[in-house]
């Protein structure tokens, strides 16, 4: 049984993956990631970040990587909530210069997996 429920999107390669929550009445536990459940994503972690976005309505901006230096990417918000964007920039692809948009929250806390080579940008809601 999985931790993860993958929840496609309509854009193409970008999913939203539930993590399952743990809980009563003190909280709850959910796994972030696990290589034996998410075997697509196994391997190397190159690199885990936290942003702290001070100001309600700040855009945090786009940013992209170019292969061979495109990486895959989850996002999660742990308090308060933002509203996460992701464009579609790669030019043969099916859903070419469109987007989607998340509101991530530490209560509604799905993980966006980012589809290599596609713009992302944050706000803080």
């Amino acid at each position: 049984m999985s931790r993860f429920n993958r929840l496609p999107t309509p854009l193409a390669g970008l999913a939203i993956i539930e993590r399952e929550q743990i809980g009563d009445e003190r909280g709850f536990f959910s796994r972030f990631f696990c290589g034996d459940e998410l075997p697509e994503f196994g391997g190397v972690i190159a690199q885990i970040n936290h942003t702290l976005t001070r100001s309600k309505g700040a855009i945090r901006g786009m940013h992209f990587q170019r292969p061979p230096h495109d990486e895959t990417k989850f996002v999660s918000c742990i308090r308060g909530a933002v509203f996460d964007v992701a464009v579609d920039i790669r030019p043969d692809s099916p859903t070419y210069l469109q987007w989607h948009g998340e509101i991530l929250s530490a209560e509604k806390c799905p993980l966006d997996d980012d589809p290599r080579a596609a713009s992302r940008m944050g706000s803080r809601r």
